[in-house]
């Protein structure tokens, strides 16, 4: 170990062991070059369940999903506020919703998939921004379910609290027609808006997503891709395209393309926004 160079938690074979871990549990790579995060994490995890050596704590998150789960919430991005990206809101109400209603009927479900949601900010976005912007919001059934892989953040997400940088980017009118302000931090969405987004875990790698999940008009997933390898990106595609009905919408991430990914989608220029679509059946 080099002179002033911290400690290392884990051996090199723990890392290995423990990055193939979450890598096949999460399609997430992790390596050396991100030790220190690693190595606070894991010895955060196994403080909290008493458990005598890294070997034995490996065992118990082979064995105890509710582990599992606990260590990879430690492990996920969670940075968001509302109305990020917000050209692709401009997007979803002038381009994408009026092309997703032809051959519905008033009363007909929309459905809107945010994935993942973090702490709730995206979906929540997507709720006032239709109740805002579309004129059509009335007379559909829109559903709005906010999905993530962290199940601690599901549950903030469904809570609805945010702090002053989440909400930052939102009008002070905005704020108060939608939000109870709690202090001079803290502010909560409105009974009402918290009950038009549903919140459910699931796993972008898992193969089952669109079965378990059902299928959706317009997909938002965006800045998660970054953090998958080649072969993780192509199963999240794969899956994403298994859950949009033939002429839905998926919209990426401003630094993420379907490029050397997948050939399955069309590619779909607007005025506001590039997005990937589904193809209609013949």
């Amino acid at each position: 170990m080099a002179i002033g160079e911290a400690p290392r938690y884990l051996s090199a074979g723990d890392l290995l062991r423990l990055c193939e871990f979450l890598y096949r549990r999460t399609g997430m790579l992790f390596g050396e070059t991100k030790r220190y995060y690693i190595d606070r994490r894991v010895a955060d995890r196994v403080a909290a369940t008493g458990a005598m050596s890294f070997g034995s704590y490996f065992n118990l998150l082979l064995s105890d999903p509710g582990e599992a789960e606990l260590l990879i919430n430690s492990f996920t991005v969670n940075e968001t506020y509302f109305y990020r990206e917000e050209h692709q809101l401009h997007c979803l109400s002038r381009s994408l919703l009026p092309d997703r209603i032809v051959g519905k009927r008033p009363g007909d479900r929309i459905r809107i998939w945010s994935i993942p949601c973090s702490t709730g900010e995206e979906p929540y976005s997507i709720a006032i921004w239709l109740l805002e912007n579309w004129n059509l919001v009335d007379a559909y059934n829109v559903e709005i379910v906010g999905s993530d892989i962290d199940s601690a953040v599901l549950r903030d997400a469904a809570f609805g609290e945010f702090g002053k940088r989440s909400v930052s980017r939102l009008s002070a009118d905005l704020r108060q027609r939608y939000f109870h302000q709690l202090d001079d931090a803290r502010w909560r969405i409105i009974p009402d808006l918290r009950e038009s987004v549903s919140f459910r875990a699931a796993n972008l790698i898992d193969r089952q997503v669109a079965e378990t999940q059902g299928e959706f008009d317009i997909i938002f997933c965006r800045n998660v891709l970054i953090y998958f390898d080649d072969e993780s990106r192509r199963r999240t595609v794969d899956n994403l395209y298994g859950a949009l009905l033939p002429g839905g919408y998926l919209c990426l991430g401003h630094t993420e393309s379907m490029s050397r990914i997948s050939t399955r989608f069309e590619i779909a220029r607007f005025e506001d926004a590039v997005v990937y679509r589904r193809a209609r059946e013949s």
